[in-house]
């Protein structure tokens, strides 16, 4: 048995407000095993994707307009709906100031990855957060 962990039913929401970026990251996902991707160009759409897809994890950038990603971790961190407080949230960014890692760790990001980031850091990541989430239809609110 693998420790491996299975991708079939993992479903990863990319925020992101560059398309090439967009595409970059979509690439790598699918180069991991991940095949079900949906994407968003700021946090104000990437909140209307979680309710639409219920993703197994965010991977979420920092700056963008009109909401960013500080505005969206902290609008899901503070949701009543606990499938959604809860949902893994990873920051992918190039942003590594100290004032944005705090902030990112008051507010519960599960993973914190500078850009340009490898695949090998973006799948280790992945599996860690897989292996502590229960991904059961039940436990996405589904």
């Amino acid at each position: 048995m693998s420790d491996e962990p299975s991708y079939k039913d993992v479903t990863v929401l990319v925020v992101e407000d560059e398309p090439t970026t967009r595409a970059g990251i979509r690439s790598q996902l699918r180069q991991i095993g991940i095949r079900t991707i949906v994407e968003a160009a700021d946090g104000k759409a990437g909140l209307a994707e979680i309710a639409r897809t219920r993703p197994t994890l965010v991977l979420c950038d920092v700056h963008m307009q009109p909401v960013d990603g500080r505005q969206f971790l902290k609008m899901v961190r503070t949701v009543k709906v606990e499938w959604v407080k809860n949902i893994p949230i990873v920051f992918l960014t190039a942003d590594a100031k100290p004032e944005t890692v705090a902030f990112a760790k008051e507010f519960q990001v599960n993973g914190y990855l500078v850009k340009p980031v490898t695949l090998a850091d973006l799948k280790a990541r992945i599996d860690i957060i897989l292996k502590t989430i229960d991904n059961s239809p039940q436990a996405r609110g589904l």
